[in-house]
C-alpha cells in the first residue's frame, strides 16, 4: 500500500492539492501497477516560519528577497 507524504509551505488551494493527488496516484497506477484505491497521498502545509530556508525562516527569507529587489 503506497504511502506519499508531500509538505508544501502554507497557500496551496484546494484545486492545487486534488491535482497533486491525482496526479501523484496517476504515478503510482502507471509506473508500479498499483491499484488507485490501495494509494494514500496526504499534503501538509507547512507555515512559512515553521520551514527553513538558505538559513533563514521562509517567511524571513522571502520578506528580505523582496526587500532586496526579489
Amino acid at each position: 500500500m503506497p504511502y506519499v507524504n508531500i509538505q508544501v509551505t502554507a497557500g496551496v488551494t484546494r484545486e492545487q492539492k486534488a491535482a497533486l493527488v491525482r496526479d501523484v496516484t496517476d504515478s503510482l497506477v502507471r509506473e508500479l501497477g498499483k491499484q488507485p484505491e490501495h494509494i494514500h497521498v496526504v499534503i501538509q502545509e507547512i507555515p512559512l516560519e515553521d520551514w527553513g530556508y538558505a538559513g533563514l525562516l521562509t517567511d524571513e527569507w522571502l520578506a528580505r528577497r523582496e526587500r532586496d529587489g526579489g
